[in-house]
């Protein structure tokens, strides 16, 4: 008897161990998905930056906003409304209905993404918390990053905000900050995707080649914000030669301004050359990376990602320097932006390869 029930017990426990682990799968999947579609956010954002649309709404309907223009009427209604704007006025005088629609659906879908992302996240959420699926360790993470998220949408009304007000050009300092939290949200996510779909390393790297790792993943956050600096200065358009700058190794522009900090993040020639400075930084970074973990990590697909980050940056880098040459068109500046995300994606992979032990217990 006393035999029958250990062995009940046995089994019950296996059967609990198994559907545990199917909703740790489900969970994470669902969490991989998430982080894709934020990676394809900051991709349409990036588009509708470089098609000069982001202030073509002029209002923000966070409830009802997800409904297009559906007649002639309301089409004309919005139209009116854009061409009260500074950037009517100052930039597109005369521009016809049909090139407002052009524009207008880019930010339109862009927001659209956006509630759409929330929807993805905030409905599954409530059906697998119901169904206890989620760690409870995670349940305030994932709690924190559904508040989040409906922070970056506000936040985004925030940077269109400071275009609709004089000049027809939204804050960089308020863009950095939008994209930033997208990253953000994005790491979050991936990170915790990577906590429930993958096993803990066998071998952990040591201290010190943990700290290499986050001073890179520290170096290419620098970098990330500077070039949504590059970005909200349209400093992409300028010296759109390399390696030199219009035939300077460092124009005699870059030291051009009142202040040190004016130069460093208001001038479009400084901001440039840090941004290229950043990027071969990075660079270098990464090549350290992927010479010295193969030697000192025994885990062998920590040592396969530190060669991927190098592909992967020097994959970016490549593109960077077409998209400068090419004088940033639409596809190249999206795929740039959007391949940032990708590099940030295999860094964070790399560290949780690193990482002794979970923060969550989950």
């Amino acid at each position: 008897m006393l035999v029958n029930l250990e062995q009940e017990a046995a089994q019950f426990a296996a059967v609990h161990k198994r559907r545990e682990a199917v909703s740790r799968r489900a969970v994470g999947l669902w969490l991989a998905a998430v982080a894709c579609l934020i990676l394809l956010m900051v991709m349409v954002g990036g588009a509708t930056r470089l098609t000069e649309s982001g202030l073509s709404m002029v209002d923000w309907r966070p409830v009802t906003g997800f409904v297009p223009p559906l007649s002639e009427a309301a089409w004309l209604a919005e139209f009116e409304k854009y061409r009260a704007s500074p950037e009517y006025q100052q930039v597109n005088a005369g521009m016809s209905l049909e090139a407002f629609k052009s524009i207008y659906h880019w930010e339109f879908w862009h927001r659209n993404l956006g509630r759409f992302i929330g929807l993805a996240f905030a409905l599954p959420l409530l059906v697998f918390l119901v169904r206890r699926s989620i760690p409870k360790p995670l349940t305030p993470r994932l709690v924190l990053l559904l508040i989040l998220g409906g922070g970056q949408g506000a936040l985004g009304w925030f940077m269109v905000q400071s275009g609709l007000v004089d000049e027809p050009a939204v804050s960089h300092y308020r863009l950095a900050a939008h994209l930033s939290l997208a990253l953000i949200l994005f790491s979050a996510v991936f990170w915790t995707a990577l906590d429930l779909l993958t096993p803990a390393p066998q071998a952990q790297a040591s201290g010190r080649i943990r700290s290499l790792g986050w001073a890179f993943l520290s170096l290419l956050a620098l970098q990330i914000v500077y070039g949504a600096f590059v970005a909200g200065l349209d400093a992409g358009y300028a010296y759109n030669t390399w390696p030199d700058m219009s035939g300077y190794a460092v124009p005699p522009e870059t030291f051009a301004g009142e202040t040190l900090v004016d130069r460093l993040f208001n001038g479009i020639p400084t901001v440039q050359f840090l941004h290229r400075i950043l990027a071969y930084c990075v660079c270098a970074a990464a090549l350290y990376l992927a010479v010295t973990l193969p030697k000192r990590m025994t885990d062998k697909a920590g040592a396969a990602l530190a060669v991927l980050l190098l592909a992967a940056v020097i994959g970016q880098a490549l593109i960077g320097i077409f998209t400068l040459l090419n004088a940033v068109p639409v596809w190249l500046g999206t795929m740039h932006q959007g391949w940032a995300v990708v590099v940030l994606a295999v860094t964070l992979a790399l560290l949780h390869r690193m990482k002794q032990r979970r923060v969550w217990a989950v």
